[in-house]
């Protein structure tokens, strides 16, 4: 192809892409200056509107490769994990779409089948793109597609997961169909990767260039190539086509840059500014400095434990710094232990350290826990071991979307025999749940917590049978019981001051420890015409669920609301604004209660006999 005339060197590039196939049409000179531009391009919009910045200013040149070499939507691009995709996103079609970047109802900060055809998987869940691929190339097989071309674009990180290696076992089996697997080699996760692979890796980088040697990929039955600069398009293109012609499993080893091109991410050796809020394009840092977080709080607390308990170990699954352990790493290094993306093996390895005498503290986002529930029910409460679980992020998280919302937790561990589970309401209950928790010797033990600045403390008014009473109408009769779940107490407490204005008598329970239910419960809901939960969980199988058979057990007939979150995925947005649509805050709860005492019971929300206004069920 011709190089460009001097005048459209000139003009930019990347305003005129508006689809992979413009991009295949771009002369091989202008390469590094559209990697420029789409690099400046999301410096520019995530900086504005919050986002992974690292990982994709580190795809940048890989991305364009790609688009290049394979023919998407009819060759198939799978990225692993979805946060790297920007670039992909851009160069098909929704550069426009980046002004609403993770927004309610804007673009989503992972792939999007709803958004592109481009866009295979909405995952976000690591270590899974390898088993899409091989399911992919099977379809393709036996549909007599095979000309069709499968692509797994998985960082280093994410390779630490057993499911990766899982499928690799079986792409290698299958040397007849083409998949290639193209390795996003950065050192790190969220923070530098850790493990045998990661040494394995390294010392590939090192020997450079070595594509007949002999490592753990070409044992499984790949053909490797690399390592490669993964900022080099000409040089990954050209490997690509490479890949692509052999028509076998490839395994291509590109290495990149984490944060590549913007200072203040190659600066920052935390996590590379792996995902922001709103910051200063010139220095990184937030435009409003955060309060203490709940993660914050937790990460001090446990610190301040592991100092005066010695047999408190933790463990996470690469998620050191955005879990809060980085602060007890930092004091007691030999007592921390960063699996890799495994959260299966973090649960099972706790299950192994307790029974060597040591209480171990998981520390994993609650989307991501859902993953090892197995190891949980089996490994751990089946042998009644002491490891308490930390569900970071539970319930509503916000812009990351529906794979990143911590709201399956409770129901799924509502199950889990002998598991005591914790949601504390503030700050001073968290240190003092998480002090409990960790003096249990006899089971396991959770806590969850949400992603969101820790408010003021809420002390309670009265305590009765181990359940704080948040909340008590004054001179009024004992109408309407509102029991919430964790950080959910404001919303409730709000909602106490709307229902007494209407000269509703209320009171306001936080049992603390929330499963299984507190044998006083029952009784304190007995005393009221109408009994509501609030969680931030599925009400299908959470806390509700359990407070509702818990009273049918002691034969109390009072009718009950159970609110929650419904049993669908639910989009990005912002917290407070997804809370709000389900009915969660405080007008929304006292909406739903007035709702149920004149007979219109919203289906989305409330579950269980409606009331009439004397307090008999319907």
């Amino acid at each position: 192809m011709a190089v460009s005339s001097p005048v459209q060197t000139s003009a930019p590039v990347l305003s005129g892409l508006d689809g992979p196939g413009k991009l295949r049409a771009v002369p091989v000179g202008d390469l590094p200056r559209l990697a420029g531009e789409v690099r400046a391009f999301l410096i520019e919009k995530v900086c504005a509107m919050g986002g992974h910045l690292g990982p994709n200013l580190g795809m940048v040149e890989l991305t364009l490769a790609l688009h290049r070499v394979f023919d998407s939507p009819r060759d198939a691009l799978v990225f692993d994990t979805g946060h790297q995709a920007y670039v992909h996103k851009i160069l098909t079609g929704r550069r426009e779409g980046f002004g609403t970047l993770r927004q309610q109802g804007g673009l989503s900060g992972y792939p999007s089948r709803a958004e592109s055809v481009h866009d295979l998987v909405e995952n976000s869940h690591a270590s899974t793109a390898l088993s899409y691929a091989d399911g992919l190339a099977k379809a393709y097989a036996l549909s007599g597609q095979g000309d069709r071309a499968v692509v797994a674009v998985i960082g280093d990180g994410a390779l630490t997961g057993g499911m990766a290696w899982e499928a690799l076992n079986n792409i290698g089996a299958a040397s007849g169909r083409p998949v290639v697997v193209v390795l996003n080699d950065n050192g790190r996760s969220y923070a530098p990767t850790t493990g045998a692979l990661a040494a394995h890796l390294a010392a590939l980088r090192q020997d450079g260039g070595m594509q007949a040697c002999r490592n753990v990929f070409t044992d499984l039955g790949f053909t490797y190539f690399g390592p490669v600069d993964g900022h080099n398009v000409a040089e990954v293109e050209a490997v690509l086509r490479r890949a692509r012609a052999l028509g076998r499993p490839v395994m291509v080893h590109a290495i990149t840059v984490k944060g590549k091109g913007y200072g203040p991410a190659e600066a920052d050796e935390a996590d590379c500014l792996h995902a922001v809020g709103s910051v200063d394009p010139a220095t990184g840092a937030p435009h409003t400095p955060s309060g203490l977080s709940w993660t914050d709080v937790f990460g001090q607390t446990l610190a301040e434990i592991a100092a005066g308990q010695q047999d408190v170990v933790a463990l996470t699954a690469a998620m050191l710094r955005p879990t809060g352990l980085h602060l007890m790493a930092q004091r007691f290094p030999g007592r921390v232990f960063d699996v890799g993306i495994a959260e299966q093996h973090a649960v099972t390895c706790a299950a192994g350290l307790a029974m060597g005498g040591f209480h171990p503290v998981v520390a994993l986002y609650a989307t991501f826990l859902n993953r090892a529930v197995d190891q949980v029910l089996m490994d751990v409460a089946l042998h009644r071991l002491p490891v308490t679980f930390v569900a970071d992020r539970a319930g509503i998280t916000g812009p990351d979307g529906p794979s990143h919302h911590g709201m399956w937790d409770l129901a799924l561990l509502s199950a889990v025999p002998g598991l005591r589970i914790a949601a504390p309401r503030d700050p001073a209950r968290l240190r003092s749940l998480l002090k409990a928790a960790c003096q249990v010797q006899d089971g396991p033990t959770a806590l969850r917590i949400p992603k969101t600045t820790a408010g003021p403390d809420i002390e309670a008014v009265a305590r009765i049978g181990g359940i704080d009473i948040l909340y008590r109408s004054p001179h009024r009769p004992l109408d309407i019981l509102l029991i919430p779940i964790g950080p959910l107490a404001s919303a409730a407490l709000e909602a106490a001051v709307l229902l007494e204005e209407q000269g509703l008598g209320v009171t306001v329970a936080d049992p603390g420890w929330v499963l299984p239910v507190n044998p006083a419960l029952p009784a304190l809901v007995a005393r009221h015409r109408l009994a509501v939960t609030i969680e931030d969980g599925i009400r299908t199988g959470g806390v509700g669920s359990a407070v509702a058979q818990a009273c049918r057990d002691a034969h109390v007939t009072t009718p009950m609301l159970t609110l929650g979150l419904p049993r669908a995925f639910i989009p990005h947005g912002s917290r407070t604004t997804l809370l709000a649509r389900a009915g969660l805050d405080g007008p929304g709860i006292a909406r739903t209660v007035l709702d149920a005492l004149t007979g219109h019971r919203p289906g989305h929300t409330a579950a269980g006999p409606t009331p009439t206004a004397s307090g008999r069920a319907r």
